[in-house]
């Protein structure tokens, strides 16, 4: 079931109407109040998820009563070593899992391809389950915030299989830690008016950016990419500028209506995306970036490793890593390796010259514009993510080689191709308004949470942002990262 789809918009209404009107109100008196509504929570996702295929919700229901009974066998274990043992086989347990379905049929073609043998009979050809990388990293995260002793394991079974479905962020994150998502479901959660229309305004921006911004760039990218053999430089190049803002869109508009959506249901979940483009080097993109994937990283695996408290020679190892198993967590595809190891080549500069963490502060603070110097900074960043993103769309490393190769010559000056006037016109109008409203509300979660004193100036605001979604509304029937 899509956010942008007409399933969906019935599908919502009603689970608030039953999650608030019935399993909060009319049996409030009940001891079972807070363990029914959860059950209810994780029954709505349930349908939710098997809207696909109910085939995987047998693999989410085994991920998370796997999770939730190591949590507790770690939490009795009568040593550390023992802990250690039930934390490890639950990590190994998921990790196969993903790799299984994920991985498996990858290393074999690898390793046939290498040694010059067929794959007859040996691949698997399973269909990847929706959103299985977002989920297994989260019940990860509390088996190993468990041994650490971060969290204490829960009892109650229905809560954590709460914390593991719960529908806005499963499918595509944000990728939750335990500590600040199943405490939510062990409590009662009481209906905030102003939280519930701040959830809405949230909601109403990402379906501006997936549907008007990503959508309507995807119409031209998957032209351009699809025949860029045949496509001037300066096509490709606007291109791969177009790619930029609709993987921003797609993926950043996603995280925007999951969190929103968790907000109609008194859950708080972590914002995933900081505008990312306005960042003046490439560390910095990185700290606004899927934040809930790379802090995965740094706390489960770059800190463990030694961090930045070891020598330059290994930050350097470290980092290596991290991008590379970031890169194997977006697909089974070097495309996605090269990826990781780009933007860790891009760290290198800032790591010998230890300015990893310079910028940690808000661009621009306290002024409306930035410096000439912030202009040129933020440009460079973004040409340098926009060549990762080329890297990361192409369907292998040499159509990504040949596609940069191709930007680079004489017609790189000519008029790129264009579709027709009536998509080419109102792009630059779309992204201007994307662009301006979040430097604008750079600062805040959602740009258009603004406090008007006269009411029909919001209103006036929320309708416009609907007009624009229904005038120049492009909706596609997925999001970028369902894929991972």
């Amino acid at each position: 079931m899509l956010f942008n789809s007409i399933q969906f918009a019935i599908f919502l209404p009603i689970v608030f109407l039953l999650y608030w009107f019935v399993f909060d109100r009319f049996i409030s008196k009940s001891k079972w109040q807070l363990r029914l509504q959860n059950a209810f929570v994780v029954l709505a996702s349930y349908v939710f998820y098997g809207w696909w295929d109910w085939r995987f919700l047998l693999l989410i229901a085994f991920t998370s009563f796997c999770s939730w009974g190591s949590g507790l066998l770690i939490g009795k274990a009568e040593s550390k070593k023992k802990a250690k043992t039930w934390m490890w086989l639950n990590v190994v347990l998921n990790l196969g899992i993903l790799a299984l379905f994920k991985y498996y049929d990858f290393f074999v073609t690898e390793f046939a391809r290498l040694f010059h043998v067929s794959t007859e009979g040996l691949l698997l050809k399973v269909i990847l389950p929706v959103g299985i990388s977002f989920y297994t990293f989260q019940a990860l995260s509390y088996s190993i915030d468990v041994y650490r002793g971060k969290i204490a394991p829960t009892k109650d079974m229905v809560a954590f299989f709460a914390f593991i479905s719960f529908f806005p962020q499963l499918v595509a994150g944000p990728i939750e830690r335990a500590t600040n998502l199943l405490p939510q479901f062990l409590r009662k959660r009481v209906f905030d008016h102003d939280t519930a229309a701040g959830g809405m305004r949230q909601i109403l921006w990402g379906l501006f950016k997936k549907i008007v911004v990503a959508d309507n760039c995807a119409v031209y990218v998957d032209q351009v990419f699809s025949t860029y053999t045949e496509q001037s430089g300066s096509t490709l190049l606007l291109a791969a500028i177009f790619f930029t803002f609709q993987i921003y869109g797609d993926f950043s508009g996603y995280s925007d209506i999951a969190i929103g959506t968790a907000k109609l249901f008194g859950i708080k979940l972590m914002r995933n995306f900081n505008v990312p483009y306005f960042s003046r080097d490439i560390a910095e993109f990185w700290r606004r970036w899927h934040i809930s994937l790379t802090t995965w990283f740094r706390d489960y695996v770059y800190i463990p490793l030694g961090g930045s408290r070891v020598s330059k020679a290994k930050v350097v190892r470290n980092t290596f890593i991290i991008f590379l198993l970031s890169g194997f967590w977006h697909g089974a595809n070097w495309t996605f390796i090269v990826w990781g190891a780009y933007h860790a080549v891009l760290f290198l500069p800032l790591i010998l010259m230890g300015e990893n963490r310079k910028y940690t502060n808000k661009i621009a603070e306290g002024r409306l514009l930035p410096t000439l110097k912030e202009v040129g900074q933020m440009l460079v960043t973004f040409v340098l993510a926009m060549f990762g993103w080329i890297i990361f769309r192409s369907e292998n490393i040499g159509q990504a080689w040949e596609y940069v190769c191709m930007i680079f010559n004489k017609s790189l000056f000519k008029t790129p191709y264009i579709v027709s006037p009536t998509y080419i016109l109102p792009m630059p109008f779309i992204l201007f308004v994307l662009v301006v409203l979040e430097w604008t509300g750079r600062n805040k979660e959602c740009p258009i949470t603004m406090r008007y004193h006269q009411r029909v100036w919001r209103w006036l605001v929320y309708v416009l942002f609907v007009v624009m979604i229904f005038v120049f509304g492009e909706s596609t029937d997925s999001f970028i990262y369902f894929q991972f």
